[in-house]
């Protein structure tokens, strides 16, 4: 739930931040919205990432870990459709420019690219974080002393 509302929000305040900057610089359109797509990706990805290295962590075995995989695409759901309807709303309070989309557009094609964008990164990131885990894990037990070793006799 902390994941779809923090997410949703800022997938809001990216939207209300570029419909700002469109009404007063229309020409940098583009480079606005790779920017806001760029702020989005990272912090799903590093999110992604410390949800993926912690659960590794704490759970070494890959069988006993926690399914990051229905947490994250339950956030993107509610994420996606939570954004979609306060972009809505928002869209009818004067000089906050949205896009002018419908509500059956926001809570269908609009939540399901919001679903996407914060499905698949989230679970790339998990995976990174899950292998960086697991490197710092093998070279803890690479450097650990080897007990079984018998001393030789003098």
């Amino acid at each position: 739930m902390v994941r779809a509302t923090l997410l949703g929000a800022l997938v809001v305040l990216l939207r209300v931040a570029l419909g700002f900057g469109m009404m007063y610089w229309p020409t940098q359109g583009g480079l606005m919205r790779i920017g806001c797509l760029v702020v989005l990706l990272v912090a799903i990805v590093a999110w992604g990432f410390y949800d993926g290295h912690h659960d590794r962590v704490h759970n070494p075995e890959p069988e006993s870990g926690t399914d990051l995989t229905l947490r994250w695409l339950k956030a993107g759901v509610l994420a996606g459709l939570g954004s979609g309807l306060v972009a809505w709303v928002l869209d009818y309070i004067p000089r906050v420019d949205l896009g002018e989309n419908g509500v059956l557009f926001e809570l269908t094609a609009g939540a399901s690219f919001i679903v996407l964008l914060v499905f698949i990164p989230a679970l790339i990131g998990v995976g990174i974080g899950r292998v960086v885990a697991d490197r710092g894990n093998n070279k803890e037990t690479a450097s650990a002393p080897d007990d079984t070793v018998a001393a030789s006799p003098a």
